[in-house]
């Protein structure tokens, strides 16, 4: 299985079929099979080798997928960058994976120049969009002006992409996923969730996200043309429900909460989407009756995984939704994932008993990039680690109950609160600090921060915000802010976090 497979298919079948929409401009199946082997050729011409990380800096564009593709067909190894990060955190995964050819979308071309500055390995940067190009820069065109080149088929075990995703130690980690593994989740999915073929996918969860990056993997599977949308808005997703004709799509819950409670939502026709795909956290029952009224014609499905798992490891069908109690879980084990809840000794538990979640399968990340101890902390025994808590009940429904790494998540996006320590504790009016998640009706958690202030020192939400946006990405940064002069410790004098939660609970 390899990431093109599904395109020839396509072209073979339908090669006039819609491969994109994006703002009016339609790309054919045969048109992208074409600019594929042109820029890959013109890849070849700037020295790009089998193996070699290609960075993709854009939004959800036509060009970010194409170049996908594009990649892949040239023997080379994808690496999206999370244009929601800092320039520093964007330079340290463009360091660490070795890249030497970058390429940018319109959005983000004014801080190459910073990028660059941050990242000396990258030698050519290309930008795909419809702005000017900037002196110095490789032209879209020029790589589309090469000699066509075959495609390598790239697949199996070797490298699909680097996914980097944010890490507990403070630095972000760089998830190496196989063809087969994204492929076997996608296929796994479709069959499973009963998936429709044909049609068309909004591809609106970030691509850089392997939740959004997979939906488009799965929707070139199912035969379904794309269209993409660069940032989330409810009315410009409700527009291209009803201008584009969208049958299916992925969202989040709080993008969901946001979609189905907008004003104007009655304005707009959404009985033709006929899937909704969510993940990041199950959804309460008013709001999925909310949604049911909203896309009447829906089947909705909750996928729970990770990016270590390509990304899947269970789904909730829209069947189990109608169950209350099964409703509350993720759903039972993918056909290619076997899952356990284990305890500290990686022994399985008895069912109903609260443990680590692992999955276990051919879905699993090949590693962590340059990282070979949390490789094998997080494999050990064959099975991945999630570091979720959770427990499985007698008909193998798995149901999560808390983020063992402490993790928050806040409108869809992993926050690691280790991570936001890190960078508020350096601001000179903090003398200690602790970072957890609260429940929030908009962004289902938010980043809360509790600080103890030197004597005298004075400090505001707004200025704290402002300090950690130079070291993070804003998303990370708290929302909410508190003073206490004292801690709850435990006998080693760590603060205990479960009882900074339970008193805000």
């Amino acid at each position: 299985m390899h990431l093109t497979q599904s395109l020839h298919r396509r072209v073979q079948a339908d090669p006039d079929g819609e491969f994109t929409t994006y703002q009016g401009r339609v790309t054919s199946n045969a048109e992208m099979a074409d600019r594929a082997a042109r820029i890959a050729g013109g890849l070849h011409g700037l020295r790009v080798k089998p193996g070699d990380r290609v960075a993709l800096l854009d939004l959800n564009t036509d060009y970010f997928f194409h170049a996908s593709v594009a990649i892949a067909w040239a023997d080379a190894v994808i690496v999206p960058v999370n244009y929601r990060w800092s320039v520093k955190e964007m330079a340290y995964s463009l360091n660490e994976a070795d890249v030497e050819v970058l390429i940018v979308g319109d959005a983000f071309l004014a801080m190459v120049d910073e990028l660059r500055a941050a990242s000396p390995g990258i030698t050519t940067v290309i930008h795909v969009g419809d702005a000017p190009t900037p002196e110095g820069m490789v032209t879209l065109d020029e790589l589309l002006a090469a000699e066509p080149v075959p495609d390598a088929e790239r697949g199996g075990d070797s490298l699909l992409g680097i996914f980097y995703t944010g890490g507990t130690t403070g630095f972000p980690k760089g998830v190496m996923l196989s063809h087969r593994g994204v492929m076997l989740s996608c296929i796994g999915s479709i069959a499973m969730g009963r998936y429709p073929r044909g049609g068309r996918c909004l591809l609106v969860a970030p691509a850089f996200h392997l939740a959004g990056f997979a939906n488009w993997c799965m929707s070139m599977l199912l035969e379904q043309g794309g269209i993409p949308l660069p940032e989330f808005t409810p009315t410009g997703v409700m527009q291209l429900i009803e201008d584009d004709e969208v049958t299916s799509m992925t969202l989040v819950p709080t993008m969901i909460q946001m979609v189905v409670d907008h004003p104007e939502r009655d304005r707009f026709d959404l009985s033709g989407v006929q899937l909704v795909v969510y993940g990041a956290s199950p959804i309460s029952d008013a709001l999925l009756d909310r949604a049911r009224k909203a896309f009447p014609s829906a089947r909705f499905c909750q996928a729970y995984g990770m990016t270590e798992l390509s990304p899947c490891a269970t789904i909730l069908s829209d069947e189990d939704h109608a169950d209350p109690q099964k409703r509350r879980s993720a759903g039972r084990p993918m056909v290619y994932s076997l899952c356990r809840i284990a305890g500290p000794d990686d022994v399985e538990l008895a069912r109903g008993e609260v443990g680590e979640i692992q999955s276990k399968g051919d879905h699993v990340m090949l590693g962590y990039w340059k990282k070979p101890e949390e490789t094998e902390a997080a494999l050990r025994g064959g099975w991945m680690h999630t570091g979720d808590g959770g427990y499985m009940d007698e008909d193998g429904y798995v149901y999560v109950v808390d983020r063992i790494k402490d993790m928050i998540i806040s409108g869809g996006e992993n926050v690691y609160s280790i991570e936001v320590e890190n960078a508020i504790a350096k601001h000179p009016a903090i003398v200690q600090c602790a970072v957890i998640g609260l429940a929030d009706d908009k962004w289902g958690e938010r980043v809360h921060a509790i600080v103890q202030l030197a004597p005298a020192a004075t400090l505001s939400l707004e200025e704290l915000r402002e300090f950690a946006k130079k070291q993070i990405a804003g998303y990370k940064c708290p929302q909410s802010l508190e003073f206490v002069d004292a801690w709850p410790l435990s006998g080693a004098g760590k603060i205990l976090k479960r009882e900074l939660r339970r008193a805000r609970a």
